[in-house]
């Protein structure tokens, strides 16, 4: 009997990292992949393998997030979706199931990853896990003065967790700018990739320009330098969320 043929398909989903270490799948703690591969293997009756767009951090969100999974046995999508769904924990969701070519790569093939960092200037009973409180007057229009500088690197060493297993630092930001909404100050970047903990450090680094205990000079001093240890402090997870990917053959607002 010939054996039936495993398509490749996409998945698009989002989640609270709140209760969860990463993405990634860790031996010894609850991860998000690790979830989606259970309820995945469950509904299918064959064993799983999610490849993620990349990796969040413990507690870090994602409104967005992309994999991809070989099947032989997805045939009708809606209803996948909505078992999907119904076996997932509430603090992660399924949008939408895509196939896609034999070659497709959820993280090889996206162009451009966007994330945005959420500081609530107000304390928000209600919002704690989803933004860092920080009360301190920070000097925004210096912030973003500082941003756009980071458009004209490619190398973040600095930014970088040490001792990672990339081949190269280099990355091309698009757009990296603050803005302020009520009480919310909030932090967009845009590249075509993201080092461990890079927003994080940069976030870190630019209010420490807010503040005012660094300059611009200093700020590019710090890139140049390639030192985590010169760069500022990493600003908590919870604050963090992954909002966009972009790959040159998926529609956002339509399937393929």
């Amino acid at each position: 009997m010939q054996k039936e043929l495993k398509l490749r398909y996409f998945l698009e989903f989002a989640y609270n990292g709140t209760h969860y270490h990463g993405w990634q799948y860790q031996p010894n703690a609850a991860s998000v992949q690790e979830t989606l591969n259970k309820v995945f293997s469950t509904l299918l009756q064959e064993e799983i393998d999610i490849v993620g767009a990349g990796r969040t951090d413990a507690g870090v969100h994602a409104s967005l997030m992309y994999g991809h999974f070989d099947s032989e046995k997805v045939t009708d999508f809606e209803k996948l979706l909505y078992k999907a769904n119904s076996f997932l924990p509430k603090d992660i969701a399924v949008f939408r199931i895509l196939p896609v070519h034999e070659d497709a790569h959820a993280r090889f093939d996206a162009t451009s990853r966007t994330y945005h960092y959420f500081i609530s200037t107000k304390k928000d009973i209600f919002n704690n896990d989803l933004s860092w409180y920080y009360h301190h007057d920070l000097d925004i229009e210096a912030m973003n003065e500082a941003a756009k500088l980071l458009l004209t690197f490619t190398d973040f060493e600095c930014f970088s967790k040490t001792n990672t297993d990339v081949f190269t630092y280099n990355c091309k930001i698009k757009e990296a700018y603050w803005k302020k909404e009520n009480n919310t100050l909030i932090f967009t970047i845009t590249a075509d990739r993201f080092l461990r903990n890079m927003v994080r450090a940069i976030v870190g680094t630019l209010i420490n320009i807010g503040l005012h205990k660094i300059t611009t000079d200093d700020f590019i001093a710090i890139i140049e330098s390639k030192s985590r240890k010169k760069a500022g402090f990493s600003v908590p997870a919870q604050g963090l969320f992954l909002t966009r990917i972009t790959y040159p053959y998926i529609n956002e607002n339509e399937s393929i």
